[in-house]
């Protein structure tokens, strides 16, 4: 014979402390929402054109049967040694990088530094270095990113010493800056303010003890 069962159910500040918890637990298992890092995506696509970086672009296939491109620019994180950030692209000469780069980040000093050292390393080479950033293997962090520097010289004089080197290593410091604003979205995403905001804004409810109910 059918029974109706009657259960009180709780909205998330209605919890105790303890239900609190189960329940952001529960909520943070599901993970941040699909193409969470698309906005530190688009802040990367801008500091790369301030810097003079042209990313690449591969085409992604639409579940209506169409196409788009979308940047060449790959993450994985963040709990394994080996995660990392890298990206593909073409750098030449900005001009205007060092103050573009200010005027969009005035607080990032790790950007001013990264902008700076470019700019220095093109003053030395007359401003004609040019750098292609390529993909290599399965694996994605800025050591995985094979970086050929040229120097476009209508005397054929070759790059300066240092420039391979150096743009080298700053290229794969703006990969490792990326990572960072990747690590640090992800960090506020899954953080007990956010938690606590999306159970209120969804108007989940729970058990006494914090078991999603229903």
């Amino acid at each position: 014979m059918p029974e109706v069962i009657c259960t009180t159910v709780y909205q998330f500040p209605e919890l105790s402390d303890a239900a609190k918890e189960k329940a952001r637990n529960w909520y943070r298992d599901l993970g941040p929402h699909d193409d969470w890092w698309d906005a530190v995506y688009e802040d990367f696509e801008r500091v790369c054109a301030l810097l003079g970086i042209r990313l690449k672009t591969t085409p992604v296939r639409l579940m209506g049967g169409g196409t788009r491109v979308k940047p060449c620019i790959w993450f994985s994180g963040f709990w394994s040694q080996g995660d990392g950030a890298c990206f593909e692209g073409y750098w030449s000469h900005a001009k205007g990088a060092a103050a573009g780069i200010r005027d969009y980040a005035p607080m990032d000093v790790t950007l001013h530094g990264i902008v700076d050292r470019l700019q220095a390393i093109q003053r030395r080479n007359f401003y004609q270095l040019a750098a292609e950033a390529s993909h290599r293997g399965r694996y994605y962090h800025e050591y995985t990113m094979s970086i050929d520097v040229t120097r476009d010289s209508a005397t054929w004089q070759p790059p300066t010493e240092d420039a391979e080197e150096v743009v080298t290593e700053v290229l794969r410091d703006l990969a490792r800056w990326l990572y960072r604003q990747l690590e640090a979205e992800y960090d506020h995403l899954t953080s007990d303010e956010a938690i606590d905001e999306g159970i209120i804004v969804n108007e989940y409810t729970f058990t006494e003890g914090g078991r999603r109910f229903g």
